[in-house]
């Protein structure tokens, strides 16, 4: 770690790893944080688990933990961030993961923030090419990291557990059961999923206030089509106005429930929080504008989508309209 006394500045030197490494069930920012932490990427196992995922592009973030809980004596914990706490753990030396909000297809994507700098408030962050870092201004930082409630991750020696006994990790248990409630998803097992959720709802008393927990919920009631979301995404935008993705998921709700209105509504206060994020959100206001008969917006809103998404499938419809 260099640490500049005079000015306070904080960055962590993490080992540079290829994007080629990045694997669903062990992320290029969980292979990077095993490598600073003085282990070897355990490919066998990486690969054993893969298998059960080849239809799968995403992250599976829950196989990522038990990877590295199993192979090396390293902990991990899912947790509500804050700027403090980030600071802290930077100059304590450990390095977070933060999820942050994605771009034009990218619905949100994990960072590892090595370093601060209090001069020019920047939070420094991680970049898998040689003499290159990343550098945010903390506002903007924070604005962003808002839209995922804060989400952090940190993988840390057991050895070294006792600088943390004295701090609190909200929301880390049932953060946990999410993201294995998660897997049980994409694993097609979506009844399993919605019976763990629901009981560690009840179960752990801070669920009620985890957004991340029920974000879930709401979205597998969602793909149900069962009504009950609609209160899992209002107090989910209670605890967490900025909180994107919950705005979007009652949005596409009220699309497929053909209630235009509130489905535009909904679409709009995503848009409001970030323009920038996840491109196809403007094909589904579109769609909203074309069924309430502004045909002017409507087109401007496609635009607006292939612009973020250039190679969209169906591009070519969407072009015959904009230009009928």
């Amino acid at each position: 770690m260099y640490k500049n006394e005079k000015d306070n500045n904080i960055q962590i030197t993490l080992p540079l790893v290829s994007k080629n490494e990045d694997n669903a069930v062990f992320p290029l920012v969980i292979n990077v944080l095993t490598k600073f932490w003085g282990e070897i990427t355990p490919d066998d196992e990486i690969s054993q688990r893969t298998t059960l995922y080849k239809n799968h592009t995403g992250t599976i973030f829950i196989e990522g933990f038990e990877i590295v809980e199993k192979k090396f004596n390293l902990l991990s914990k899912i947790y509500r961030g804050s700027l403090d706490d980030l600071k802290k753990r930077l100059g304590q030396g450990v390095p977070l993961i933060v999820i942050l909000p994605g771009i034009n297809e990218t619905i949100q994507f994990a960072t590892i923030v090595t370093g601060y700098d209090p001069e020019e408030k920047r939070l420094i962050t991680y970049v898998p090419e040689p003499d290159t870092f990343g550098a945010i201004p903390e506002e903007k930082f924070f604005s962003e990291w808002a839209q995922e409630d804060f989400l952090t991750i940190i993988i840390y020696p057991e050895d070294a557990k006792d600088i943390l006994k004295n701090s609190s990790f909200m929301f880390e248990k049932t953060n946990r059961i999410t993201l294995e409630a998660e897997r049980l998803k994409i694993q097609g097992k979506s009844k399993e999923a919605l019976e763990l959720l629901t009981s560690t709802l009840t179960g752990y008393e801070e669920g009620k206030d985890n957004p991340q927990l029920l974000l879930m919920i709401a979205g597998i009631l969602n793909e149900q089509d069962d009504e009950k979301c609609v209160e899992l995404y209002e107090k989910i935008m209670e605890i967490n106005p900025k909180f994107y993705l919950a705005h979007r998921g009652l949005g596409n709700y009220y699309l497929k429930r053909k209630n235009y209105l509130r489905a535009k509504q909904h679409y709009l206060d995503a848009v409001d929080i970030s323009p920038s994020r996840y491109g196809p959100i403007y094909k589904n206001l579109g769609i909203t504008f074309l069924n309430l008969g502004n045909d002017a917006s409507a087109k401007d809103s496609f635009k607006e989508y292939l612009q973020r998404v250039p190679n969209a499938p169906d591009r070519k419809n969407i072009l015959d309209f904009i230009n009928s």
